[in-house]
C-alpha cells in the first residue's frame, strides 16, 4: 500500500487513524470519517512535515503528493458522504497553499518569492488533535523569514565572512601587521561599498517619492480639470434642452399661423370664384 494508506500504531500498539481535527467541530455526532478522508489527512500531514523540512533542489515527491492531494479532494467533494462544507474548505485551503508554496520555490529571485509568499494564505485548523498550531501557518512562518534573510543576502551580501573564511584558509602570512592592514583595507573597501549602495537606495527612494508626489499633482489637476469639463457639459446640455424647448414651441405656433393663413386664404379664393360666376353673364 502507499504511504497515505497505512496506520500507525501508537505505544500501546492500538491503531491511531488520525481523525482530521479541522473537522472534528463542524461534524455531527455519530458521523465517522470516511477511509478517503483519513487517507487525506494523512497524506497532508505528510506533506506539511516534508514542508517544513528542508529539501534539496531535486526533490520531487512532495509536488507528486500535492497533485494527490488534489485528485483526492475532488474526489472528496463529489462523495455522497462528505463532510461539512467548513471542513472541506479548510481542506482546500491547505492544498492551495503546499501548492502555492511550491511555485513560489521555483521562482527565480527571491524577492519575488516573498512577494508570492506573502499572498499564500495558511490553514486556520490544526490537521490533527496533536497540533496546537496549524503547521502550514508554522511552514509560512519559516518560509518567510528564509526568503527574508535571501534578499538581504543579496542587497547586502556577506563580505567580512568571506574575507574571514579566506583569511583562515590561506596560509598565515609572516607580516601579521601587514595581513591585519590588508584586512582592515578589504573591509574597509566592502564597507564603503555598502554605505555607497545605501545612498543610491536612499536616493532611489527620494527620486520615486518625488516622482509619486509630483504625479499625484498632476492627477490632481487632471481630475479638478475633469470635474469642470464635466461641470460645462452638464450647464451646456441642460441650456440645450431649454432652447430646444423653445425652439420646438416656437416652431408649432408657427405652423399654426401659417395653417390658418393658408385656409382664409383657399376660403377667399373659393368664395370670390363663386360670386364671380354668378355676377358674370354666361357666355352663348
Amino acid at each position: 500500500r502507499p504511504y497515505f494508506e497505512k496506520t500507525n500504531k501508537n505505544d500501546h500498539g492500538e491503531n491511531d487513524l488520525m481523525a482530521p481535527a479541522v473537522g472534528v467541530g463542524h461534524r455531527p455526532l455519530g458521523m465517522a470519517a470516511s477511509r478517503l478522508e483519513l487517507n487525506l489527512v494523512r497524506l497532508l500531514c505528510r506533506c506539511e512535515a516534508m514542508a517544513a523540512e528542508k529539501r534539496d533542489p531535486d526533490e520531487w515527491r512532495l509536488e507528486k503528493y500535492v497533485g494527490a492531494l488534489e485528485d483526492m479532494l475532488q474526489a472528496l467533494k463529489a462523495q455522497s458522504s462528505k463532510p461539512t462544507s467548513e471542513v472541506i474548505n479548510e481542506y482546500s485551503r491547505k492544498v492551495e497553499f503546499l501548492k502555492g508554496m511550491l511555485q513560489a520555490e521555483k521562482l527565480t529571485s527571491s524577492s519575488e518569492k516573498a512577494l508570492a509568499n506573502q499572498f499564500l494564505a495558511p490553514g486556520r485548523v490544526p490537521t490533527t488533535a496533536k497540533e496546537r498550531v496549524p503547521a502550514t501557518k508554522t511552514v509560512h512562518l519559516q518560509s518567510r523569514a528564509r526568503y527574508a534573510g535571501e534578499m538581504r543576502s543579496e542587497l547586502l551580501g556577506k563580505p567580512e565572512l568571506d574575507v574571514r573564511k579566506r583569511m583562515v584558509s590561506e596560509p598565515r602570512p609572516v607580516d601579521e601587521k601587514q595581513s591585519a592592514a590588508e584586512l582592515d583595507l578589504v573591509l574597509q573597501r566592502h564597507q564603503d561599498l555598502q554605505e555607497k549602495l545605501a545612498e543610491e537606495m536612499l536616493g532611489l527612494a527620494r527620486s520615486l517619492k518625488t516622482n509619486t508626489l509630483a504625479a499625484q499633482t498632476v492627477i490632481k489637476k487632471d481630475n479638478q480639470t475633469l470635474s469642470h469639463s464635466l461641470k460645462m457639459a452638464d450647464q451646456n446640455l441642460e441650456k440645450l434642452k431649454t432652447e430646444s424647448e423653445r425652439l420646438e414651441q416656437h416652431t408649432q405656433k408657427s405652423v399654426n399661423w401659417l395653417l390658418w393663413a393658408m385656409l382664409i386664404i383657399v376660403c377667399f379664393i373659393f368664395v370670390s370664384m363663386i360670386l364671380f360666376i354668378r355676377i358674370m353673364p354666361k357666355l352663348k
